[in-house]
């Protein structure tokens, strides 16, 4: 049998979350819901495991190499542990709420399991929270998602947000444009996301102009909007550029603390977007707190597909950067009050640790188990 020091031990990328930071996490899951439904978004709640086909089916297919696969016992078919819940809802729009009147507006929270972690996100298990815009092409959907965002991040206290938008379909449409081969436009894409100037000096005449522009038009949206408009893009771009400028001036208009970025070549991460895409950044957290943007879902059968937009948060980075929480006020309730005395204090705000035997000192019981105040004499004291 193993001893406690290694029934403590986990896998790598796997822990064990404690008080009071549990609770913190599900509070902040708690407020994010609740701005979510205050803008018309109903939860829905999909499991922890599907049958592999469904979580690897249309989009779902860029994370099979990040699923954890488990034989099910019943049907002895593979099942996979979701990567993402993006993917689920999708489904769900697609299926059970596929008669429903468009646009849906749905969100969730949950966990997701991972093969492996990332350098920036080591965790293999991590919570989600977001929302899907389901059946609205209009910019209108993605502006609303964007400011919704912005709000419930705001709302759990989270300071100077900022958001870098980008076009995902940019570059691979220029690159159908110049008539470049696959294997060159994924090494273009790939020079982009690196932020490689010498990989794109390599491309010759007009092309080669024109994506070093792109490399180098990404920075503070006037700035990078004003470096597009330099370029001499082809007209199979031009309504991918109008979009953003309009959301970008729409942006700036509906939420003006909100810093707004454009990297018009990032790419990674969002290989399965059509149209735009955007990544969530706070002050004093690691890295991202959330990626969003417009895709596309298998609609019902004879309805083809829907337009959808949406945003994830990583609510472990999240929890990192928010306002640190207000230590609970627990009261003792010394053996022999009543229940009905435990309520009251209750209602009136109060956490009550009950005591299960005579204590010989009241006080220090109390302070072991982590009260701050003490039911005594008819009243609640400070503990000294």
């Amino acid at each position: 049998m193993a001893d406690y020091s290694e029934r403590a031990l986990l896998p790598e990328g796997f822990h064990d979350d404690l008080p009071p930071d549990a609770e913190r996490q599900a509070a902040l899951v708690t407020r994010l819901l609740d701005r979510f439904a205050a803008f018309g978004y109903d939860r829905v709640s999909p499991p922890l495991a599907e049958f592999e086909d469904s979580l690897l089916a249309g989009s779902g297919k860029t994370q099979a190499r990040a699923m954890f696969r488990v034989m099910d016992p019943v049907t002895h078919r593979m099942m996979g542990l979701r990567t993402d819940m993006t993917i689920q809802v999708a489904r769900i729009a697609a299926t059970r709420l596929a008669a429903e009147a468009r646009p849906l507006r749905l969100a969730y929270a949950g966990d997701v399991l991972r093969v492996r972690g990332g350098q920036l996100r080591p965790e293999r298990q991590f919570g989600q929270a977001g929302i899907e815009l389901i059946g609205e092409p209009s910019l209108e959907a993605d502006l609303e998602v964007l400011l919704i965002a912005a709000d419930a991040l705001t709302a759990i206290g989270l300071e100077n947000l900022s958001v870098d938008l980008t076009v995902p379909t940019l570059a691979p449409t220029l690159a159908a444009h110049f008539e470049l081969s696959k294997a060159a436009t994924k090494a273009l894409q790939a020079a982009l996301n690196d932020k490689d100037a010498g990989e794109l000096a390599a491309l010759k005449g007009e092309a080669g102009a024109v994506f070093r522009g792109l490399l180098a038009a990404a920075g503070p949206a006037d700035d990078a909007l004003a470096a597009l408009g330099r370029l001499a893009l082809p007209d199979a771009v031009q309504p991918l550029i109008a979009g953003l400028k309009t959301l970008v001036a729409r942006l700036k208009e509906a939420a003006p603390d909100l810093a707004v970025t454009v990297d018009p070549g990032e790419f990674e991460g969002f290989e399965y977007k059509t149209g735009i895409s955007f990544t969530l950044f706070a002050k004093g957290a690691r890295g991202e707190i959330g990626r969003g943007g417009r895709y596309e879902i298998a609609a019902a059968e004879g309805r083809g597909r829907e337009s959808a937009t949406g945003f994830t948060v990583y609510l472990d980075s999240v929890i990192r950067a928010a306002p640190a929480a207000i230590p609970s006020q627990k009261v003792y309730v010394p053996f022999g009050v009543s229940l009905a005395e435990a309520r009251r204090l209750q209602g009136e705000g109060w956490r009550t640790v009950r005591g299960l035997a005579k204590e010989a000192d009241v006080r220090q019981q109390a302070a072991a188990l982590g009260c701050t105040h003490i039911l005594a004499h008819g009243g609640v004291q400070a503990i000294a």
